[in-house]
């Protein structure tokens, strides 16, 4: 027993080092993607456009992630992931060197590949748990989710560090990125996950339609892509709301620093209360705090008014979505997996699209 558990949180602190290096670079584009953008657009209406095309690459890839992972295990799909996430960043920063959209573009939506991979570490999480120490799936899902809080603290700093570290603004931005997504498939190398959970290894799986028909299933995948669909609006909206209300970069990274605190922060916790109180009014916890980002951001458009709606947004997402993973692991079985999560997240990421 002792050494499942030392096992068990061997490999869950892997998985919390990757989500870390994941969200250094998540935060980070959601930083400077929109900024850069319209520096480069051809249109002021096309600013957003590398962060859509983000979305469209994580959104187009994430069901065929899951099923690949199925077949050759988690290590491999997130090594490829970062090496996508190498290769994108690479090619964003070739874009703005050059000043060229379409590079950048197309740079962003290579690294949305390696989003689509990275966004099953908290599956990844649960199948360590389930492994070793089934007692921690909640903690497990909520430690490698607040792995993230490492993105809210070192991604808005990279940006104003290496903003203007080379000639052309935000390139070594990017570069730094890239050595980000290689230091984090140097961590994925060394995780070790079971396939699955080896008492359900031979069951046969149901068919989608009746895993959907589950009132849990369609709880879980309705909360995690409102919560998701919600949060990346207003974060990808807030650098340039801000510029537009005569607010500086450094003021728009700071509060994206404390949205994502508050997305992350909570994950050192967040399990536990799970545990005391149920899924469900945990669940509904964060859907009260959505609507309390709804009346502050209506309030006033000072830097406080930013702050705490991109705040309460964070920890109203957390609380969602943390919910729903967990609720989402009890509706399938292990030989079901992959696809129950793969369609769970490609609904997520078509939210986001929308």
């Amino acid at each position: 027993m002792a050494a499942d558990h030392s096992r068990a949180r061997r490999q869950i602190l892997l998985l919390v080092t990757c989500q870390a290096l994941l969200y250094v670079n998540n935060v980070t584009l959601i930083a400077v993607n929109g900024l850069v953008g319209l520096a480069l657009a051809p249109t002021p209406l096309l600013a957003t456009l590398p962060v859509t095309t983000y979305i469209v690459g994580s959104a187009l890839t994430t069901l065929p992630a899951s099923l690949a992972m199925g077949r050759w295990g988690r290590r491999a799909g997130f090594m490829f992931g970062t090496a996508m996430g190498f290769a994108g960043t690479s090619l964003a920063a070739v874009g703005v060197f050059a000043s060229s959209f379409v590079l950048l573009c197309a740079g962003t939506f290579i690294v949305g590949l390696y989003n689509a991979f990275a966004q099953y570490m908290r599956f990844a999480a649960a199948d360590v748990a389930d492994a070793y120490a089934p007692e921690l799936k909640e903690r497990a899902i909520s430690w490698v989710l607040a792995g993230g809080l490492a993105g809210g603290i070192v991604g808005p700093q990279i940006s104003k560090l290496t903003r203007d570290a080379l000639p052309t603004a935000f390139a070594g931005t990017y570069l730094a990125l890239s050595v980000v997504a290689l230091l984090a498939c140097v961590v994925a190398s060394r995780l070790h996950i079971p396939p699955m959970h080896a008492s359900a290894a031979g069951g046969a799986a149901r068919p989608l339609r009746v895993i959907a028909a589950q009132p849990a299933f369609i709880v879980a995948v309705i909360a995690g892509a409102v919560s998701y669909g919600a949060m990346n609006l207003l974060m990808t909206a807030t650098p340039l709301a801000m510029k537009v209300c005569g607010f500086g970069y450094p003021d728009a990274a700071d509060v994206i620093k404390w949205h994502v605190v508050g997305m992350f922060a909570p994950g050192f916790f967040t399990g536990h209360l799970i545990r005391r109180f149920g899924v469900l009014k945990i669940m509904l916890v964060g859907c009260a705090l959505m609507f309390v980002t709804v009346v502050i951001a209506h309030a006033g458009l000072t830097y406080w008014h930013f702050w705490f709606a991109l705040f309460a947004l964070g920890v109203g997402w957390n609380f969602m979505f943390v919910a729903a993973t967990t609720l989402l692991t009890t509706t399938y079985t292990a030989a079901e997996k992959a696809k129950v999560q793969g369609v769970n997240d490609l609904t997520v990421f078509v939210t986001m699209i929308s």
